[in-house]
């Protein structure tokens, strides 16, 4: 498994040339590192210096680099698909629809992009990923997949599973897709069994995010007043998804001091101006990535004190929304959606009550 680090900030901020330091300095480490390029224009083979491919090349000792495709991946994953279709039906119909036929709809990029970082990271190649995204809401709800992907199967498919509908063709799933599909299926593949590997793949998914010591986050941030909101609410957004964010970087500027009451109590780091090219002075520059005990974790459940702590930097109450299902919580907050389930020993009881404390929101189960 690999630890993955990604960037987040406003558009022209220098993510990217922060991203291109960072793989160098964790390569000069001797850790083998995965740069991942989210654009796939020109302008990123111009920024790193050489040419790029969608495949990973290597560029330096122990330092590979991929300019990700989403044509390219859209055809792997959809041969992925045909390839599952002949494992399990004698007759598939997807054989005669080729991958380069595909266009890439709204939204697809995320969710391709999501496949090929788990991809490379089950690949167990690389001890760290770099991942240069969006750097926006886009890039947080690419990594909050996992968790909203989950909920839909688990409150579907117990809606699914209630309903009057299936109760009825239960008996008939049987010998139906026995005889048109050449299968034998019945209720309980489709409502359990179908959605058994999917759901592993989703739990290892929210595991990895909420682990800092896997998935971790820096803000990148100038001095200008819109740039440090934009960090702000990044920094609130990333705590809706559950990762972890690591420090500030605050880019040519050394005027540190600004900012430690914008986004205390995180860790930032100056940078400096530097010249084209001048890739040391950056990286010496740059923290070491590596997370301490100071960094908020985004949720925390104290079951003696019974409360729920949620850091919600950026937001005030007025921002924030929340309402409970049986035992799940939802918090809504930066145009985003969090779900809590309560731990067992909470099983049946509500909210009785939700306030604002030094950037978190806390919560009294009763």
């Amino acid at each position: 498994m690999s630890s993955i680090v990604t960037f987040l900030g406003k558009g022209g901020t220098g993510r990217t040339t922060i991203a291109i330091a960072a793989a160098k300095k964790l390569a000069s480490r001797g850790q083998k590192v995965l740069l991942i390029g989210q654009d796939s224009s020109p302008a990123y083979a111009l920024t790193l210096g050489i040419s790029v491919t969608a495949e990973p090349q290597e560029i330096a000792a122990n330092l590979s680099v991929v300019q990700m495709n989403s044509t390219v991946l859209l055809e792997q994953s959809w041969a992925e698909a045909k390839k599952l279709e002949q494992q399990y039906l004698r007759s598939p119909i997807l054989k005669n629809v080729y991958g380069q036929e595909l266009g890439i709809l709204p939204g697809m990029d995320q969710a391709l992009a999501l496949n090929a970082l788990r991809e490379y990271d089950n690949s167990n190649k690389y001890d760290a990923i770099v991942y240069d995204g969006a750097g926006d809401l886009s890039t947080l709800r690419m990594f909050g997949m996992p968790e909203i992907l989950s909920w839909y199967i688990r409150r579907f498919k117990g809606v699914f599973q209630e309903s009057d509908i299936v109760k009825t063709l239960s008996p008939f799933v049987q010998p139906v897709t026995s005889a048109v599909l050449n299968v034998s299926w019945n209720a309980d593949d489709l409502t359990s069994e179908s959605t058994k590997d999917a759901s592993q793949m989703l739990e290892k998914g929210k595991e990895a995010l909420e682990d800092p010591q896997r998935v971790i986050a820096y803000l990148v941030t100038t001095a200008d007043e819109i740039a440090i909101a934009k960090a702000q609410y990044l920094w609130g957004s990333a705590q809706q998804i559950g990762l972890t964010v690591g420090g500030v970087l605050l880019n040519q500027d050394s005027n540190d001091n600004a900012l430690s009451n914008d986004f205390q109590p995180l860790p930032i780091t100056s940078l400096p101006k530097i010249e084209s090219g001048d890739w040391q002075t950056l990286i010496d520059a740059l923290p070491s990535f590596t997370t301490t005990s100071s960094i908020p974790q985004p949720t925390s459940i104290e079951i003696a004190e019974k409360k729920i702590k949620v850091f919600l930097p950026g937001f005030d109450k007025k921002q924030v929304k929340l309402t409970q299902y049986g035992p799940e919580i939802t918090i809504e907050a930066g145009d985003q959606r969090r779900n809590i389930i309560l731990p067992p020993q909470w099983s049946g009881r509500s909210v009785t009550g939700a306030k604002f404390n030094n950037k978190y929101l806390e919560l009294s189960i009763g």
